[in-house]
């Protein structure tokens, strides 16, 4: 059997290992944050409460801690809501489920490698014409 035809036939390493731990440490990470960003944000309303008591009638810093607080709480649920869809896209890969745009990662997979083999056989062909052309200028 040839080189090409070896080539041909191996099938691509199979990285469904990896995708998982992938998918496991970014959801984790997702969703720890997301902690640690709502508890941040509950502790800063509550050293900010007698703040906004005291002063308020200054309505800037009070808008402050509200424009502040409102970024925090949506980035906390934004987290959680991150560290849940990853979480259930892993779920859904372990369970070998169809994924989202997972087809038009293997067309766009298939069609580079298809195109990347043309070039090599245009390559080898290209190669090969020089080569009789230099054996012909050298035998005349």
């Amino acid at each position: 059997m040839s080189d090409q035809q070896k080539e041909l036939g191996r099938s691509p390493p199979n990285y469904e290992a990896l995708r998982f731990m992938a998918a496991g440490t970014l959801g984790a990470s997702l969703l720890g944050l997301s902690s640690l960003t709502f508890a941040g944000t509950v502790i800063f309303l509550i050293l900010a409460a007698p703040f906004l008591v005291v002063f308020s009638p200054i309505l800037v810093p009070a808008a402050i801690i509200l424009v502040l607080s409102t970024a925090g709480f949506l980035f906390s649920g934004g987290s959680g809501i991150g560290g849940l869809a990853v979480t259930f896209w892993m779920y859904r890969n372990a369970r070998g489920q169809h994924l989202f745009g997972a087809d038009q990662l293997d067309f766009a997979r298939m069609r580079i490698a298809s195109k990347a083999w043309g070039m090599k056989e245009r390559a080898k062909e290209g190669g090969e014409f020089v080569q009789n052309k230099a054996q012909e200028n050298t035998e005349a």
